[in-house]
């Protein structure tokens, strides 16, 4: 230190008397006086070391003038020391501002950011604990954010009320505050909850400053030691300079949380928009393929499956009866496609009436395009139904008129009716039966009977159609023209007819059926009488309690020949005896003319054999061999009447013939 700067030190020494101009000068101190406080400045000694060399010269006995130098030049190193430690801590506080700037400027991790705030602010300001707090606007409450250097649960986890504790006078103030001993400050509101937690960590000295976004306060950030401390006020700055970081932090945090959300949003609305684009693409891929087929003349399920294809799923059409009633009813009232269960279903109806349902099965989730898509099919649905209905209802009064014509034979043309029957896919060549149909279930009600009529008409004409067969509509039931199958009888097609147009229309149905007529072309009025057989075979059938069945006159023994409308003799005689009659042409035996005389006999073996003189056993075996052909009933009362009246006719049949 050079000597200028001693004599400076000594004149502005605190207590230093002032200089005697009028006495003459002391003689200036060595220049060595300096080098033991540079050497502890540069060794960054503490403030004690700086009274060894002071101390030292005393004990040496130095010249007063000396001492004093050492004095000065130890107050010099002193207030350069502080100035020193000054400057250090100021760069180390701006080192960790631009550290956490730093950390701010590439924000990955809120939590991270902030934990790095509060481990500088305890840092530097040395402190033994220091957190954040941050306001919950949802809640109306402040909580815990981040704590550093704390020990006790339930300090780690407060919530504090707006305006409580330290926090909330800092809130309140939007100012920073400081307590030297927290329990005996009474400028806060205490609470049991934060006094136990603040009271668990064992914290005395606390200092708050607030964490400010414009005017608003969004919480708080304290340090704290657990003895009494005096807080400077640079230290209270520097842990507002910290504050004001965190809140940048949390608010860049916000920015690119809402950012990320504006991303994934529009992420979202892209991904909607392209779903959008596909799903309407699907609807105009859909509305092409059902104008394609409606065009082209495309049934029901060429619609499902179209709609199949489109929307993804299993789509079907199903009667009314077969749909879930609840649902089917409610989409019929709103005009919508109705969830149930795991399947959407959309009414096919025309006005009030229930056609059937279009069925998307196991597809909770539809889109409301698709839904529309469904919706849609069953319009289509609906009005390809009502064209089928429209043109079977045209087909069925040609069918119906061409049966008439027949039965009043009014068109004896065979070309003509040949040629009318071929648009029908009907061929008149083919052998046929006529049969009679008639409702059995009456009621009092004019409408509900004409109803149930004419839906026995539409169900019957449904059949004709679909067998190439007539109908129409007459005397108060309906008739049928049906070819009869090579092998079938027509008593197997009148059973079959009457089970199936009362499944139909869901009430009994009778039917009777004539014998086989073949060549309706080259003889159409043979219709006519088939009609009236078919008639009496119902009437019959009415007559014994047999409503609901179907029969011919072949079933009706004896009775046949007066139901036929041509007595056919030799159908019956065949019908009845016809294998025994074929087993004595084909092995020359008597088998007949022992049935005749065991009939003649009272049906008496014993005296069968003395009509016949041949052995008992003989009679046996003969008639053991009928019982072979005609069955083990031959014996009842209605069989043996029946056989009987057969060999009957035969034998008149055949006596006539001889006589030719």
């Amino acid at each position: 230190m050079s000597r200028d700067h001693v004599q400076s030190a000594e004149r502005s020494a605190p207590g230093a008397a002032a200089p005697d101009r009028s006495r003459p000068k002391a003689a200036p101190a060595p220049p060595v006086a300096e080098t033991p406080f540079l050497d502890l400045l540069a060794r960054g000694a503490s403030a004690e070391a700086y009274e060894q060399p002071v101390l030292l010269a005393r004990a040496e006995g130095l010249p007063t003038g000396r001492i004093a130098a050492l004095e000065q030049a130890k107050l010099l190193a002193l207030r350069v020391r502080s100035e020193l430690e000054g400057r250090r801590r100021r760069e180390a506080e701006l080192s960790a501002l631009f550290e956490t700037a730093h950390d701010l400027a590439g924000l990955r991790d809120l939590d991270a950011v902030l934990q790095a705030i509060v481990q500088r602010a305890r840092s530097l300001l040395g402190t033994d604990v220091a957190y954040l707090s941050l306001n919950d606007p949802v809640r109306g409450d402040t909580y815990m954010r981040v704590t550093e250097g704390s020990v006790a649960a339930r300090f780690q986890q407060l919530r504090l009320g707006m305006g409580e504790g330290l926090g909330g006078l800092v809130a309140q103030t939007a100012r920073p505050y400081v307590t030297d001993d927290y329990f005996r400050d009474d400028r806060f509101q205490h609470t049991l909850s934060i006094d136990a937690g603040v009271r668990d960590e064992g914290l005395v000295a606390i200092v708050g400053v607030p964490l400010m976004l414009g005017h608003h306060v969004i919480g708080v950030l304290f340090a704290a030691d657990r003895r009494a401390r005096v807080f400077e006020r640079e230290q209270i700055a520097l842990l507002g300079s910290f504050a004001a970081l965190a809140a940048a932090a949390i608010d860049t945090a916000n920015l690119l949380a809402e950012t990320r959300s504006a991303l994934a949003g529009l992420e979202r609305a892209n991904e909607i928009i392209r779903d959008r684009s596909g799903v309407i693409e699907r609807a105009s891929d859909v509305h092409d393929r059902l104008a394609e087929l409606v065009l082209r003349g495309g049934g029901v399920h060429d619609v499902a499956a179209a709609v199949s294809e489109v929307l993804d799923g299993t789509v079907q059409f199903t009667e009314a009866a077969a749909a879930p009633a609840q649902a089917l009813e409610t989409s019929r009232a709103e005009g919508h496609a109705v969830r149930h269960e795991d399947d959407w279903i959309a009414a096919v109806a025309a006005g009030d009436e229930l056609l059937g349902a279009l069925v998307l099965r196991g597809h909770p989730g539809l889109d409301p395009v698709d839904q529309r898509t469904l919706e849609r099919a069953a319009m289509v649905t609906s009005l390809l139904l009502l064209a089928r209905r429209s043109a079977a209802e045209a087909e069925q009064r040609v069918r119906g008129e061409l049966l008439d014509d027949l039965l009043d034979a009014r068109d004896r043309d065979p070309r003509l009716l040949s040629e009318r029957a071929a648009r029908l896919r009907a061929d008149l060549d083919a052998t046929h039966t006529v049969l009679a149909a008639r409702l059995e279930t009456g009621t009092a009600d004019a409408e509900q009977e004409a109803d149930a009529r004419r839906r026995l008409w539409a169900a019957a004409s449904h059949l004709a159609a679909t067998r190439q067969g007539l109908a129409a509509a007459r005397a108060g039931g309906t008739v049928l023209l049906l070819p009869l199958a090579a092998g079938d009888t027509a008593t197997g097609l009148a059973r079959r007819t009457a089970r199936h147009l009362g499944t139909a229309v869901h009430e009994p149905v009778t039917v009777g059926a004539s014998a086989p007529v073949r060549n309706l072309t080259a003889g159409p009025d043979i219709v006519a009488p088939a009609y009236a057989e078919a008639r009496r075979c119902l009437d019959a059938l009415r007559l014994l309690g047999r409503g609901g069945d179907g029969a011919a006159a072949e079933d009706f023994g004896f009775l046949g020949l007066l139901l036929a409308g041509e007595r056919d003799i030799a159908g019956f005689v065949d019908r009845t005896i016809g294998q025994v009659v074929s087993y004595d042409e084909r092995r020359g035996t008597e088998l007949l003319r022992t049935l005749d005389a065991y009939f003649a006999c009272g049906m008496s073996p014993a005296r069968t054999k003395d009509e016949l003189h041949v052995h008992v056993n003989t009679v046996a075996q003969r008639l053991d061999r009928v019982g072979r052909l005609l069955g083990d009933d031959w014996q009842t009362p209605a069989r043996a009447l029946e056989i009987q009246l057969a060999l009957r006719l035969h034998r008149l049949s055949t006596g006539r013939a001889s006589r030719r």
